[in-house]
């Protein structure tokens, strides 16, 4: 009997079994997209393979699949290999990790599946692509009269750029309409219908450049890179390069060497709304001819682009984590930029890591996957240690006049505030800004903290403003006269009384990235200060402030970590981080390699231009090892002491680490949830596997849910399966949520 095992989009981990009638034998394979019934409703669900054999259960048990849904496999069987991989890995339910591939479905589909009365029972939307009309020309053809007038000039661009929308001719040309028709008439040109596009990284237009020459450095990890992409036998490499020194011009020429062979390339980076000017310098070498997959799409246009990457049109995604699982043919490398970036762990749904996914892909695909950063992450350099993977490096910046910035570190507990009272802008890092804005130069200030104030407290009885959701202080942010919660979004007026003792000795603790340029534009009132963070900056407004940047209209930039991303801003010369012992108090034993990764990142940021840089870190901890070493730029003496630390604690990449969390809105029904199921790890678990907890999380409520959660810890990461098998098919109280996070990132 022809039986198909099915992953359908539940959270369940285990995969069903459908007969294949007939008339779909020959269509139905591996990859496929399928409608079939689960309980009283139809889901769309993803085959995994087909074959002839003898059912494990009654045949009169058996459902049969209802229709095909699509002309050819959704997901190519490289991709799907992997997937049911990372699945694996994650111990995450098949379906659910089948949705981060999976495209929207075509409106045409659906109508054909409704009018066959399939889909009564189904909640599933189509897209469907708004055609345009692009005029092109036609190759060879000569015209037989002279050209005038605006037919004249219509030739002239499309003979210079290629094919183009009328729509967008229309702009410079009122008849182009007429125009085109006139060149079609004449038998020069022709017009046809295409699907359109409104993906803003697209909106401008790029000027084509041409490759700068390389140091020396650059061509040997290019050489090394295309000499494995032409092996065919695959291979992986840490990158690692100081700030500026041409780590994307690698990636570029990598990709187009595998362009020109016909061979396919995935670029991650850790988030796209961030990083437009990456996107930017793709298009200006490659052309329009990359897929840019991000968070800003529609579903048709997200579509559009799976379908062009689908069939062969283009060959290189670019986007953020989702951009692992585009669908590239004769995938051949794969680049992760600024790869220590814990972006690229997503932390709901199925919680992957992908970094980590981008080496097991490539790995399965025997294609190469290159890891890009100024600050490698210490499982990145545990591998290179291990020889599983080469470090390639870049040792000085691509621009030969310019060096690594000066850094010197400035002591809070020592040094009092210059001419305003605000503590986090000490007396020497006023005069440096002075000094800044007397040369015509711009100044980045770095405080990873948004509002006004970060806590608001009564000086008489100690009362502290705090969310009745979560267990976190509310920021009073004075644009808003409010106080808001950042996890949960809870807002509320700002108070005048306390409502605890009546007091008004109401006191703004702290300082935010608000309060910081308020006080910026009182001691500078001639300069231009502007700000970087998520009340100002949400999503892809971000590259407008960082355009006003670049056209020198901001003299200060005030920003949270938004500011230590990739950033290329030639007239930076003073980057100022204010408190670089925030990050550093975290609960987490990644708080100073977090801290080391933010104050390399953000120094990177000044001195890229003709004038030296110069950095100053604000600390109370100079003595601290995350911020000696990256105050001497030294990367590599980190990461020995951090190694050596880990050691000795016996924390990641020393072990393998999964942290089972719970949730509930009622707080002993979490408790007791925990406390049960790790039960059943310990009794799972084998020797070699240690269990903590369970014991509330650092942050105890969020959001009105109360948190536990306890840690599996092994050295060798084979035996967490055993007892994570266990948790995940333990059954659960319905009233709270369990998750798995194998390889954790965030701590709290």
């Amino acid at each position: 009997m022809l039986l198909a095992r099915v992953a359908v989009p539940v959270p369940l981990g285990q995969v069903f079994t459908y007969s294949v009638p007939p008339e779909l034998a020959r269509d139905v394979t591996r990859g496929a997209r399928v409608l079939c019934d689960f309980g009283r409703r139809r889901v769309l669900g993803v085959v995994l393979d087909v074959g002839d054999r003898e059912p494990e259960v009654a045949v009169e048990k058996l459902k049969p699949i209802r229709a095909l849904v699509g002309d050819e496999p959704v997901i190519p069987d490289e991709l799907l290999s992997f997937l049911l991989e990372l699945a694996r890995y994650y111990v995450a339910p098949v379906g659910e990790v089948m949705r981060l591939a999976l495209p929207a479905v075509e409106r045409s589909a659906l109508k054909a599946l409704d009018a066959q009365g399939l889909l009564e029972k189904t909640k599933v939307r189509g897209v469907g692509g708004r055609l345009v009309q692009v005029a092109k020309l036609v190759d060879g053809a000569v015209a037989e009269k002279p050209l005038r007038g605006q037919a004249k000039e219509v030739h002239a661009h499309l003979s210079e750029r290629g094919p183009t929308p009328i729509g967008d001719l229309e702009k410079t040309w009122g008849n182009a309409r007429a125009a085109v028709k006139r060149l079609v008439d004449a038998g020069l040109a022709a017009v046809d219908q295409k699907e359109s596009v409104s993906d803003r990284f697209f909106e401008l237009e790029v000027e084509r450049d041409a490759p700068p020459e390389l140091t020396a450095s650059q061509a040997t990890a290019v050489e090394r890179i295309q000499h494995a992409l032409d092996s065919d036998a695959g291979g992986a490499f840490l990158l690692h390069g100081v700030t500026a020194s041409g780590k994307t011009e690698v990636y570029l020429r990598a990709v187009e060497h595998c362009v020109v062979g016909g061979r396919g390339a995935v670029v991650l980076v850790p988030e796209i709304a961030l990083t437009p000017q990456l996107v930017q310098r793709f298009r200006a070498r490659l052309g329009d001819s990359i897929a840019v997959l991000h968070s800003g799409l529609t579903d048709r246009d997200r579509h559009r682009m799976w379908k062009r990457l689908r069939s062969g049109e283009l060959h290189v995604a670019v986007g953020a984590r989702s951009a692992l699982f585009a669908p590239v043919k004769n995938l051949a490398l794969l680049c992760v930029d600024e790869e220590h970036d814990h972006s690229f762990k997503q932390e709901e749904g199925v919680r992957y890591n992908a970094r980590d996914m981008a080496l097991l892909r490539a790995h399965r695909a025997k294609a190469v996957c290159v890891l890009g950063s100024a600050t490698p992450s210490l499982e990145s350099e545990a591998l290179v240690r291990r020889g599983r993977i080469e470090k390639l490096e870049l040792p000085v910046r691509a621009r030969r006049a310019t060096a690594l910035p000066t850094v010197e570190t400035i002591d809070l507990r020592r040094i009092g505030p210059g001419p305003t009272t605000e503590r986090l802008l000490s007396l020497p890092l006023c005069r440096a800004l002075e000094q800044t804005l007397g040369a015509k130069e711009q100044a980045i200030l770095f405080l990873n903290r948004r509002g006004f104030a970060p806590s608001i407290v009564c000086e008489d009885c100690g009362e502290v403003q705090s969310c009745d959701s979560c267990s976190v202080a509310l920021t009073y942010h004075r644009a808003r006269e409010r106080l808001v919660c950042h996890y949960c979004d809870f807002s509320a007026p700002m108070i005048r009384v306390c409502g605890e003792c009546k007091s008004d000795a109401i006191s703004q603790e702290g300082a935010g990235t608000e309060r910081i340029e308020t006080a910026l534009a009182e001691l500078f009132p001639e300069a231009r200060i502007g700000r970087l963070d998520r009340d100002v900056a949400a999503g892809m407004k971000s590259e407008k402030i960082l355009d006003k940047m670049r056209r020198h209209e901001i003299d200060i930039l005030v920003g949270t970590q938004m500011v230590t991303k990739g950033h290329d801003l030639p007239q930076v010369t003073l980057v100022g981080v204010l408190n670089a012992d925030a990050a550093l108090s975290m609960p987490d034993f990644r708080a100073s390699e977090r801290t080391f990764h933010l104050l390399v990142q953000v120094a990177g940021r000044a001195g890229r231009g003709d004038s030296p840089g110069k950095v100053l870190i604000q600390t109370r901890t100079p003595e601290h090892a995350a911020i000696t070493f990256a105050s001497r730029h030294d990367v590599s003496g980190f990461i020995d002491r951090e190694l050596d630390d880990r050691r000795e604690l016996g924390y990641p990449p020393f072990s393998h680490l999964a942290l089972i969390r719970f949730d509930s809105m009622d707080e002993s029904t979490a408790r007791i949830a925990a406390e049960k199921v790790s039960r059943v790890a310990r009794k799972a678990a084998d020797r070699g596997v240690e269990i903590l907890g369970p014991a509330a999380a650092p942050l105890t409520r969020l959001r009105g849910r109360w948190r536990f959660r306890f840690m599996l810890r092994a050295r060798d990461r084979r035996l967490l399966r055993k007892p994570l098998l266990a948790i995940a098919r333990c059954e659960a109280d319905r009233r709270v949520r369990v998750a798995l996070d194998v390889d954790p990132v965030s701590m709290l």
